[in-house]
């Protein structure tokens, strides 16, 4: 494509001791961790309020779990008081935990707010400030402002997309081996005015869950898909408790092939999906038993991506991490678990037939350090891992979890003026004992 050179005197706005870029799950007990211990900190978010998936994605339940003592814990206790369900529910997804994305905002604005944490909203990650291969800020986009730039001792990736480490130069693995297929997006939906009398609830295509007829709502779901009521790639119309009775979050819309990473392609795939909104509304209104009165509450304000870019680090998770169960003396969280939980990249359902079981594993400290970049640390979906790996630990708790060990890292080493790599996992592992994480069985 045409390019052009481009040069202006860019604002050098202020100095932190941490930026962290993206406030979902990862960044959110990223830059609450690293402010907690110290240090003057900074959070990016190109949306117009914190939380990710967790707010505007419209995701609920919070799905995943890790060993006790993470700040997991504090978040799910703060956010359990947004629904009168506080338990939420046990599936073959393990815990359900229902949460409401409105309240979730106010609960996490102030969560962030009370540790001291600089927050620019409407900000975008333009370009990477570095000196030879440390990173030493961020160019930041911010809207209606312009272009401006934050200095960092220390940077973590919470974006999900690995922009900061791309822009950075850092080694990128995008999709399956093969074929370089991404899992689908998604829009997350909730409909009210559920009768609870006869409503079924549905966790996943798994489920065996039965309609007042008999009839399993699976083999339901994969009819009307095969009839044309559904479109082709939705083969399971997910509808999980709230919290709030009459109420359903619905997982179900599917796009594939899309270029998550394209802006354009977004707007194409929040086409699709919205589309995609009203026939599924649609279909449970005509055809599933206490939903004929239902109606759409409210739908997630960003696309819902599950996959784009993985940072190649000085670790990995691999399939055999997730599959076996291993443990790292390296490791930063312990216990992680969710199934694999594959969204087949190219077509409905799953790519291998049901999300397939996990053994409890590790996720060590290196997964979190790109190759040969210093100063920087990766948090959530974009770390380390394998295509397999990343469809485990993908979920909200175990992003949770990575945040916060990154934030810890990251005051740790800008407080002894080194980088995250030169301080090691030591120094991370007892900060987060003393703090009450379990690391070790």
């Amino acid at each position: 494509m045409p390019t052009f050179n481009y040069s202006r005197a860019v604002p050098v706005r202020s100095e932190y001791d941490v930026i962290v870029a993206g406030s979902g799950p990862a960044g959110i007990c990223a830059a609450v961790a690293a402010a907690r211990e110290g240090a003057h900190v900074a959070l990016i978010e190109s949306a117009g309020a914190i939380g990710g998936n967790l707010t505007v994605g419209h995701v609920s339940p919070l799905l995943g779990s890790v060993a006790e003592g993470t700040m997991y814990d504090e978040i799910v206790k703060l956010l359990s008081g947004t629904t009168r369900d506080k338990a939420g529910v046990i599936t073959r997804n393990g815990r359900e935990m229902p949460l409401n994305p409105e309240e979730a905002k106010i609960k996490l604005t102030k969560f962030v707010a009370d540790a001291g944490v600089d927050v620019f909203l409407c900000t975008t990650v333009a370009d990477v400030i570095k000196d030879e291969n440390r990173l030493r800020g961020l160019v930041l986009a911010g809207a209606p402002c312009g272009l401006f730039a934050l200095h960092g001792n220390v940077i973590i990736d919470a974006t999900g997309d690995g922009t900061v480490s791309a822009l950075a130069g850092a080694e990128i693995s995008i999709g399956r081996d093969g074929d370089g297929k991404v899992q689908p997006c998604t829009l997350e939906f909730m409909v009210n005015g559920v009768d609870e009398s006869v409503a079924i609830s549905a966790w996943g295509g798994s489920d065996p869950v039965k309609l007042p007829s008999g009839e399993e709502y699976r083999a339901l779901c994969k009819r009307m898909c095969a009839d044309g009521v559904l479109p082709s790639n939705v083969h399971i119309v997910r509808l999980h408790r709230t919290g709030t009775a009459g109420e359903r979050s619905v997982n179900a819309t599917q796009i594939n092939d899309i270029d998550a990473l394209d802006p354009a392609a977004k707007f194409d795939a929040e086409v699709e999906l919205r589309r995609q909104i009203e026939i599924c509304y649609d279909f449970l209104v005509k055809y599933v038993p206490g939903y004929e009165n239902c109606y759409i509450k409210s739908s997630g304000t960003t696309l819902g991506v599950r996959e784009t870019r993985r940072v190649k680090g000085d670790d990995t998770v691999t399939d055999e991490y997730v599959e076996q169960g291993l443990h790292s003396p390296d490791v930063i969280v312990h216990n992680a678990w969710f199934l694999i939980d594959i969204h087949n990249p190219a077509g409905g359902g799953q790519a291998e037939g049901f999300a397939q079981p996990a053994q409890p594993y590790d996720i060590p400290y290196g997964a979190l350090l790109p190759v040969g970049i210093e100063g920087l640390l990766t948090a959530g979906r974009c770390i380390s891992g394998s295509h397999r790996a990343h469809a485990s630990y993908r979920v909200m708790a175990i992003c949770m979890a990575m945040g916060e060990a990154a934030g810890v890292a990251a005051a740790l080493a800008s407080a002894g003026k080194t980088t995250p790599r030169a301080l090691g996992a030591k120094p991370v592992q007892q900060r987060l004992l003393s703090l009450g994480a379990k690391l070790f069985d």
